[in-house]
């Protein structure tokens, strides 16, 4: 009798594993579509607020047959960050130091096991972020969902501080003008489905 119930539960395992297996092997790679994503920094000064644009995103996104995130790369070039300002924009590469660092690198490490559906669903993401050559671990949240042309959107905000990641927050005019430590992203990206 044991051996009949052993068996059975090898069989159902057996196949339990071979249905986990082809599902991921079914897993879908998504590209960032550019003209429908944005990606913004927004920070302080003791004379005004500010804001600047990522101009460029390589970034990737794996998702399971179960529409379960497994994977997320992003990379974005220091030098794609712009504010219009070419004094604000060379002082940010400055505290970047952008020769020695020139990227920005986000690496998913726990995949969610929230599922995507048609409706926006919350999602917190976990992974090692890389700035200025500084690594760190972060978690933040963020809403996902599948849109209605199959494409996956996540938007959603980070707040981070400069000097977390050994920076020197930004100053000019002979220190007057100083930025403050604290940095808010806002992101709203589109992966072709």
């Amino acid at each position: 009798m044991k051996n009949k119930q052993l068996s059975k539960f090898y069989v159902i395992l057996f196949i339990s594993m071979n249905f986990l297996i082809s599902g991921n092997a079914k897993a879908q790679t998504a590209v960032l579509i550019s003209q429908n994503s944005t990606v913004s920094i927004l920070g302080t000064s003791n004379v005004h607020d500010w804001e600047m644009k990522v101009t460029k995103i390589n970034s990737e996104l794996v998702v399971s047959s179960f529409k379960q995130i497994t994977s997320l790369a992003v990379k974005i070039p220091v030098l794609s960050i712009k504010s219009g300002n070419g004094i604000m924009d060379d002082k940010t590469y400055d505290a970047f130091d952008s020769n020695k660092n020139p990227t920005i690198i986000f690496q998913l490490t726990e995949a969610s096991t929230i599922k995507l559906t048609n409706k926006d669903t919350e999602i917190t993401l976990t992974g090692n972020l890389i700035i200025a050559g500084e690594p760190r671990k972060i978690s933040f949240k963020t809403i996902g969902k599948i849109t209605k042309t199959g494409d996956y959107q996540l938007k959603g905000i980070m707040l981070l501080k400069m000097t977390d990641f050994k920076m020197k927050p930004p100053t000019a005019m002979l220190g007057a003008m100083k930025t403050g430590d604290a940095i808010t992203v806002k992101f709203d990206v589109t992966f072709k489905g």
